[in-house]
């Protein structure tokens, strides 16, 4: 069963496309489309559940972020596990790596950590961001982004568009409509700033759906770290002119790194594994 669209020869696509990855702007990323069987696809949009009437989901609600997304494959259906099982292959590995120019050995994330069906509902969002920089289970870096989008017939009135920020945060660079069939790769930095930050404002029998993968390396170059915040989870950053973007959720993990020096930090850290 061939799960890519059959004019797809994945060393050939890398090959042409890797410059135009590596130079993109304003990081490495690159948008696809057709990438994969459309047969294939129609019956991972019909395997689709509703996230809302699901066990084993995380749900996302505050200021920052209104979104539902799975843990690991519990509620994939046949045709979902065997596409996301081959995301995380050989072939799709080698494809990554070439593209990117990744020079650390990629390595997929077989427990989805945060990956996996991710749904908006009407109102929700996700406020740009930089990604959690460290798999909880694996603690391997997080390098790249695969995000498969599963929207038929959706207009650009219902908004959803995945934006790319600079880092300065007063642009948006690129604007992706999360179309069917529609394929964005991303290298994942401290410093790559994206998000769904505007309300959807799609019908309400509607939710923009995708499949997340993300993939990791032992060990990245220091110019992709935020020195001070080697291990992170996800970081929010205001658009620059933009009143009440983001709200700081302040938790006792992040009260206790404002005024405990990191040394102490890393010392409780071994002292409690």
């Amino acid at each position: 069963m061939n799960l890519l669209n059959s004019r797809i020869n994945l060393a050939a696509l890398a090959k042409e496309k890797k410059d135009a990855y590596q130079n993109a702007e304003p990081f490495p990323n690159i948008v696809l489309h057709d990438f994969f069987n459309e047969e294939i696809l129609n019956e991972i949009v019909n395997e689709f559940p509703d996230l809302s009437k699901k066990s084993e989901v995380i749900q996302y609600d505050n200021h920052n972020e209104k979104k539902l997304a799975t843990k690991g494959e519990t509620n994939f259906g046949e045709m979902t596990r065997l596409l996301a099982h081959f995301l995380n292959s050989q072939p799709i590995l080698a494809f990554l790596q070439e593209l990117t120019g990744i020079e650390e050995t990629l390595i997929p994330d077989p427990y989805f950590e945060g990956g996996g069906y991710h749904e908006i509902k009407p109102g929700g969002l996700l406020k740009i961001h930089a990604d959690f920089n460290k798999n909880r289970l694996t603690k391997l870096d997080r390098r790249i982004n695969l995000l498969v989008y599963l929207n038929k017939e959706w207009e650009e009135s219902y908004g959803g568009h995945f934006e790319l920020w600079d880092k300065d945060m007063t642009t948006s660079r690129k604007k992706i409509l999360p179309l069917f069939n529609t394929v964005a790769i991303f290298s994942t930095t401290d410093f790559s700033y994206h998000g769904h930050p505007n309300p959807l404002t799609c019908p309400p029998d509607r939710s923009r759906r995708s499949l997340a993968l993300y993939y990791y390396s032992n060990g990245r170059p220091a110019s992709e770290i935020n020195k001070g915040i080697e291990e992170h989870g996800t970081l929010f950053k205001n658009r620059v002119g933009v009143k009440k973007d983001i709200k700081e959720e302040a938790t006792t993990g992040s009260i206790i790194k404002e005024f405990v020096p990191p040394i102490v930090i890393k010392v409780l850290k071994k002292i409690l594994r």
